[in-house]
């Protein structure tokens, strides 16, 4: 397997310096500049092969992303929208998975196997891409809080739903009590081990004030958590997000001195830059070798599949919620359709995928071109989607009237 290079590590830095320079004063999404730069770092001549594999995307860039995101997440606003996030992040994963599997098996005629792990791990949004669409467009601040929250939650059905399909691909026998078992071992796991180990943080935090080894206690428990629960086969995200959580809103209260605060905020402001700079150029070097073109079919089918999935899982279960305290009116719906992005996450899950899975290499090609489409296409467009449905935050929304006057 390649390895990072020092050369390799430097020029995927300096490209990413470049790239955020440019795309902000080309009003891109940086993550499309991103991609599409590690596209042509992988066609250059004297290139080599960037690794990309599941464990370098869950060990080492899901943990701070997670975190960081988790950080700035308000307890309250993220408690008040739960119900419609869960709804998403859950039933909404199954609806997805579902269609998109019958459909890659009788339009594409993958095997019943091959469709059902494609759909599962393509189902769920991905919070590495979501996360890093919504800072740059600036939604209005409801909006961004439910498109990320579901992206972090809906780790837990995707993690579960992957683990049971390759289960039954080796020939298991998973009964109702099983599954119900596994969800919960999965879920209820990864919330206490990201508890337990913030928890544990906070408390030897309490005892200092050097901004240093506040920084350096909240990497144990970004990765910490991340890790414990990853070992013991729980919600790796999951874990991330309660410490996170818990470190975001009781951290700063007592734990986490005043003036310690803005160094860790800056800290893993700078730690998702840079595991967010790494994953969409790695991503992009690994699309440049994909051969898409022989399952163009396929990765068409797999494309349309996961939008209509989408549409099918966001309309009606939010519909479901007309009326309450978590309602949400049709524009939101249609950015939750479009901004349910793919990426880092369906990449890990499908670059894991057991060697004598039917349609593997099938699987991961689709899946390349899957999130592609979604990171470019979708990325692209999002920002003029916003705009055109009046979602901008009240003072982006102000300037741009004004400039347009």
């Amino acid at each position: 397997m390649p390895e990072f290079s020092i050369f390799s590590l430097g020029l995927i830095l300096l490209t990413a310096s470049v790239v955020a320079i440019v795309s902000r004063r080309l009003k891109l999404p940086y993550s499309v500049g991103l991609v599409i730069a590690g596209i042509g770092l992988a066609l250059l001549p004297s290139a080599t092969k960037l690794p990309l594999t599941r464990d370098l995307i869950f060990n080492i860039f899901l943990p701070p992303l997670v975190f960081e995101a988790a950080l700035q997440l308000e307890w309250r606003a993220f408690r008040r929208n739960l119900p419609l996030t869960l709804g998403l992040a859950f039933p909404g994963v199954v609806i997805a998975t579902g269609l998109v599997a019958a459909g890659m098996h009788f339009v594409i005629g993958w095997s019943w196997i091959g469709a059902a792990l494609f759909g599962v791990l393509i189902a769920a949004t991905d919070p590495v891409s979501v996360i890093a669409a919504f800072r740059e467009t600036k939604v209005a601040p409801r909006l961004s809080m439910i498109v990320e929250s579901e992206s972090l939650l809906n780790d837990g059905a995707a993690a579960v739903g992957f683990s049971l399909v390759v289960a039954i691909a080796a020939g298991a026998a998973m009964t109702p009590v099983a599954i119900a078992g596994s969800l919960l071992w999965t879920i209820a796991g990864g919330v206490l081990s990201g508890v337990t180990v913030a928890a544990v943080v906070l408390v030897l935090a309490w005892r200092t004030e050097d901004h240093l080894v506040e920084i350096t206690l909240t990497t144990i428990a970004a990765y910490g958590s991340f890790l414990t629960a990853e070992h013991f086969h729980m919600s790796g995200v999951l874990a991330s997000l309660s410490a996170g959580l818990l470190v975001g809103n009781i951290g700063w209260m007592r734990a986490i001195s005043e003036s310690g605060r803005s160094h860790v905020l800056a800290f893993w402001e700078y730690a998702a830059f840079l595991a967010n700079s790494v994953v969409f150029i790695l991503i992009g070097s690994h699309e440049a070798h994909q051969p898409i073109i022989p399952l163009a079919r396929a990765a068409a089918a797999g494309v349309v599949l996961v939008l209509l999935g989408r549409a099918l899982a966001v309309y009606p279960l939010c519909s479901l919620f007309a009326g309450t305290r978590s309602g949400i009116d049709l524009r939101y719906q249609h950015v939750l359709v479009w901004g349910g992005l793919r990426g880092a996450l369906a990449l890990a899950l499908a670059l894991a995928l057991p060697g004598d899975v039917p349609e593997r290499q099938e699987i991961l090609v689709v899946a390349f071109a899957v999130v592609a489409f979604s990171i470019v296409v979708q990325g692209i467009t999002m920002p003029w989607l916003i705009r055109r449905l009046g979602l901008l935050r009240d003072d982006d929304a102000a300037t741009a009237h004004h400039r347009s006057g």
